[in-house]
């Protein structure tokens, strides 16, 4: 068992465990493990029946008021129990929180179902994120760059005189169009050595790994192309690669998880915000760029991921590797801030790393 740090910074705000004497630790431990449990407050007789020490409820609610100053809790009504804040929720997953290892049968599950999903890597990473849905009850999510796709073929087809289509066939099946413009009077035998220079310099090569390898390739073929069959070659390679960081694939399973056991109609508004920014691929590029720079899981909670903050969501996810081990997405999960953190995050961990040895050895 394991706690993820000891000094939690939001902004300019850093909560030491030194402040939290035991009464106070146990008192918010018992806040957020009610919330995470029933999503409903809790009040100070309540806690005091329920905490393994002898506490007034006058004592009680002595407590929680310096965690309310604090900024770790607060009340959602006046005459209301007491809810973790959100920096209340983050200072509970990386100071207090116990996360365990999965069980041997939850290994050899999470394996044999994200193996069996066949040998495209669509399949792959739909199974995964269906996979983590149901184990998490929220809904399973991956992001991943059209870069990681490793080229079978591609060619140049004239469609008219100054435009060609250029078709990309991946190695696991997957084709793609793009319309290339054409310089003036090229002819086709240009288009033909261009299609051939290609695919003798890409094939079983991520497109990441093509460009850099075509660069070279290009610079020292100079005397074998001509001019104009070199800017086919440079255009081809930059319609494929020199996409924009939001240029993902979103896949997305268990929106229904969603809807189950909410409590009231602010929480259903909040789905539904979830759903439409879902949708949307609202700031992808920004999740999956700050995924990229950690190793690991990351825990996004409530306002912290813009990409769901509208909907005061929490997302666990972890990157993914290719076979060269490259980060090439990320897979994980979004649901509401009371999801199981401790048993969650052990699960989003291992299936990234199940993925990306399925995707290594493909």
């Amino acid at each position: 068992m394991r706690s993820v740090s000891q000094d939690v910074p939001i902004g300019s705000i850093e909560i030491s465990l030194a402040q939290l004497n035991e009464r106070s630790r146990e008192i918010f431990r018992q806040i957020v493990d009610t919330y995470l449990t029933t999503g409903e407050p809790v009040g100070s007789r309540n806690l005091s029946r329920i905490i393994p020490m002898t506490l007034s409820p006058a004592s009680v609610r002595n407590v929680m008021q310096d965690l309310e100053q604090l900024g770790l809790i607060y009340a959602p009504h006046a005459s209301a129990g007491r809810l973790p804040t959100e920096l209340g929720l983050r200072f509970f997953v990386d100071a207090l929180m116990q996360i365990g290892d999965l069980s041997d049968s939850d290994r050899l599950a999470i394996e044999g179902q994200v193996a069996a999903a066949g040998t495209t890597v669509e399949n792959l990473l739909t199974e995964a994120s269906g996979l983590l849905s149901g184990l998490a009850r929220a809904a399973g999510v991956v992001l991943t760059a059209k870069t990681n796709l490793r080229v079978k073929h591609i060619e140049f087809v004239r469609l008219e005189p100054e435009r060609a289509l250029v078709i990309l066939v991946a190695e696991d099946g997957q084709v793609e169009n793009r319309v290339l413009n054409l310089p003036v009077g090229l002819p086709t035998s240009a288009l033909t050595e261009a299609t051939n220079f290609l695919n003798a310099h890409i094939r079983g090569k991520t497109l990441a790994e093509a460009k850099a390898d075509l660069e070279k390739a290009l610079e020292a073929g100079r005397a074998e192309l001509d001019q104009l069959t070199q800017k086919i070659v440079a255009a081809g390679l930059a319609s494929w690669s020199g996409g924009e960081r939001d240029e993902r694939k979103l896949i997305v399973r268990g929106h229904a998880n969603l809807l189950d056991d909410l409590k009231a109609l602010e929480d259903l508004e909040r789905v539904r915000r979830l759903f439409d920014e879902l949708e949307t691929r609202r700031g992808i590029a920004d999740l999956l760029g700050r995924v990229e720079r950690a190793d690991g899981v990351r825990i996004f909670i409530g306002s912290e991921n813009k990409l769901f903050s509208l909907s005061g969501s929490s997302t666990i996810i972890a990157p993914y590797r290719d076979s060269s081990g490259g980060i090439v997405g990320v897979i994980g999960v979004i649901g509401p801030t009371r999801l199981n953190y401790a048993r969650i995050i052990p699960m989003v961990d291992y299936t990234a790393k199940i993925v990306s040895r399925l995707l290594a050895s493909s």
